[in-house]
Order: C-alpha cells, then sequence, then structure tokens
C-alpha cells in the first residue's frame, strides 16, 4: 500500500438496523466511493458480490446493497455452504473504474479481516476481482488452480434447473420443449439461460437494453426479439427476470403475461407483499435467492480445503431442482407465497445454526503465494 492510500482511505461504519456492520468507504486519492455490508453471519463469514454501478445518490446505493446483502443471507443459508450473507457496491462505472480504485478497495476489505469476501457482481468482471486478489486473499472467483473462475454457467444452470422444477409443479411435467419463455435482460447468465433454453426446445422471447444484441441474439437462437417496454406483458408460459431487480411489482403483477416467474436476477420483488399478490394470480414464483443460487455453491466450493471441484459444485447446483419443489409444496401445505415459504426455511436454519460452517474458509490463491 502507498503511503497516499495510508492517509486517505477511510471506513466509516454507518448503523443500519438489522445488519452487523455497514462501511462507507471512501478514498479521494483514487476516486473511490463504496460500501460494504454485513447483513448476518450466524452460519460463517460473509461472502457477496461486489456490484460496480454509477448510483446517483447515497441512498440508492445503500438501497441496494442491504437488500442484496439480505438476499445473500437467505441464499447462503438455503443452499447450506457455511457462509453469512454480505454485498459491496462502487459508485462507478465500466468508464469510470480504475486498477486504483479497485486496489484500495480492496484495502478496506483487507482491513476487515475475513468477515467479508468479495466476488465478482453487475459490473464487476474476473478482471476486477483478480487487482483486488492482489491485495488480499478475501476474494473469490479468481483464475487459479484451485479457484472456480467465472461461475455464471453454475448459476445459468442453477436457473435452469430451477425453470424446470417451475414446470414440474405448475405443469405436470419438467420438460421446457414447446413451453414460451420470455427472457429479460441478456447478460452473462440470461445469455447462457438462453443458450440452455434454446437446446432443450423451448420457444424463446428475449428482451435487452442493448437492442441490437437482442436482435443478434434473437436471430442466433430462433427467438422473438421484444423491446424492453414490452417484455413483462409478454404472452408467456415462463417469464425469466434476469437483469436488475425490483421489476416485479405492484404496478408490473397485474401486467402479467405467464404462468410462471422463474429467472436469475437478484431481488426480483421490489417489496416481500409482492410474493402474496402473484400467488392471488395464480403465477407461481421461484424464490430468486434459490433459483440463482448456482453462482454462490461455485465460489463458495474453492473455499473447502481440498480446493475447487467442478463436479461437487455441479452436482449441488442440481439440488436447486429439488429444493424448490419442496418449496412449492410447503407454500402450498401452509396456503402462503413461496416468498414467505423461503424465508421461513432460511429463517428455521439460521435460528438453529442449520449449516453452520465447522471449518475456516480456505483462501488457496493466497495460500498458495
Amino acid at each position: 500500500m502507498t503511503k497516499i492510500l495510508e492517509q486517505t482511505l477511510s471506513l466509516e461504519e454507518l448503523k443500519v438496523d438489522g445488519f452487523e456492520k455497514v462501511y462507507y468507504v471512501t478514498d479521494p486519492s483514487v476516486g473511490l466511493k463504496a460500501i460494504i455490508c454485513i447483513h448476518n453471519t450466524t452460519l460463517g463469514p460473509a461472502l457477496g458480490g461486489t456490484r460496480i454501478f454509477p448510483y446517483q445518490t447515497m441512498e440508492e446505493a445503500l438501497t441496494d446493497v442491504t437488500r442484496l446483502a439480505r438476499g445473500m443471507t437467505y441464499k447462503s443459508a438455503i443452499v447450506d455452504v457455511g457462509l453469512g450473507g454480505g454485498k459491496s457496491v462502487i459508485f462507478a462505472s465500466a468508464k469510470t473504474k480504475t486498477p486504483e480504485m479497485l486496489q484500495s478497495f480492496a484495502d478496506a476489505i483487507h482491513q476487515l479481516g475475513g468477515i467479508y469476501t468479495a466476488a465478482e457482481d453487475v459490473g464487476c468482471t474476473t478482471a476486477d476481482v483478480a487487482i483486488i486478489g492482489e491485495r488480499t486473499p478475501y476474494v473469490v472467483g479468481l483464475v487459479h488452480e484451485k479457484s472456480s473462475g467465472n461461475p455464471s454457467h453454475f448459476t445459468a444452470w442453477g436457473t435452469f434447473r430451477g425453470i424446470q422444477a417451475a414446470l414440474k409443479h405448475q405443469f405436470g411435467s419438467d420438460s421446457v420443449a414447446g413451453k414460451v419463455i420470455a427472457i429479460q435482460g441478456l447478460g452473462a447468465v440470461g445469455s447462457l439461460l438462453l443458450e440452455h433454453l434454446f437446446w432443450h426446445g423451448a420457444k424463446l422471447i428475449v428482451s435487452d437494453i442493448d437492442w441490437q444484441k437482442t436482435q443478434r441474439l434473437a436471430k442466433q437462437y430462433g427467438a422473438v426479439a421484444c423491446p424492453t417496454e414490452d417484455i413483462l406483458q409478454a404472452k408467456c408460459d415462463v417469464l425469466a427476470p434476469c437483469a436488475l431487480g425490483g421489476t416485479i411489482n405492484s404496478k408490473t403483477i397485474p401486467q402479467l403475461n405467464c404462468k410462471v416467474v422463474a429467472g436469475c436476477a437478484n431481488n426480483q420483488l421490489l417489496e416481500e407483499s409482492d410474493g402474496d399478490l402473484l400467488r392471488k394470480r395464480g403465477i407461481l414464483y421461484a424464490p430468486d435467492f434459490v433459483i440463482n443460487g448456482g453462482g454462490l455453491i461455485n465460489v463458495a466450493n474453492e473455499l473447502l480445503p481440498g480446493g475447487y471441484n467442478p463436479k461437487t459444485a455441479r452436482d449441488k447446483v442440481d439440488a436447486i431442482y429439488q429444493s424448490l419443489l419442496d418449496i412449492f409444496a410447503m407454500a402450498d401445505k401452509n396456503n402462503y407465497s413461496t416468498h414467505k415459504a423461503a424465508v421461513a426455511l432460511c429463517d428455521h436454519r439460521l435460528e438453529s445454526g442449520l449449516g453452520k460452517r465447522e471449518h475456516p474458509p480456505v483462501y488457496h490463491h493466497y495460500k498458495n503465494g
């Protein structure tokens, strides 16, 4: 660390009800503004991606990071990886982020001594986490011998299996062949999900804020290209939100023309009550922190003593299918939303300490120099 970073890097603790630790991180020397949010470490140290996004206000960033960190707590609990929930955000864009900014951010993570481990997320690439990994061991998703690398493939596969589970519950068969599936967002995971669905015979509708990309992928996979303002109203069997969160809410739910909502986006529901609104409309919702848990499962696997094993990760991701079927059955039995069923299951695991980590994480890239 250079002298200027030592003099200007600052971590200011913010008090946020219901959260263990929240830090506002600044370093004027490199233009860094960030928030590190640790929601719950009952089951183990917090792990969650670093989102790089050009937030316009502190309130906007704090709302996003707290919602995401809470979601990671539930996601970690439900997929049983012995980790807690956390998240971080950096106020920047692809054009404004710099290596120096990421290095300073890494120094902030390192000062926390392992209570939070970072990973890639929206706007944060494998190249970015590699820069972070030069300054601290507390990061996953790096490219090295015992690493998992980019988790997008595992997130996409888990989402595909989740869609199958939802179809099984709603239609009696888990085959996607002939089903109309509308994908909102064609990013790293959404585009991979599109490929899985294509090869399994789905009829596809696709949408992304990048219209040229939408048209290109629509042509490649024989899909219908849909403008972003129309995708939520598209007539389909499954709507797969794969962009930013909050798109399923009291304003959009009455306009939905689907039987299932199942996608890889985080925080798809704007409010918890939106789960009840979906249920009242007879729309089956696959809780986001369950169906999109594949990426977390994958990166958590690299923290095991023996290092990363793709087959172990694959098999654990595949179990998302049965987890969702169990949640759907639980919701039906108790006559409440699938979101409430999933949260209740997570709360039970947290309160009873089920799945608590027995051994500290092993950061093989650091250990191996």
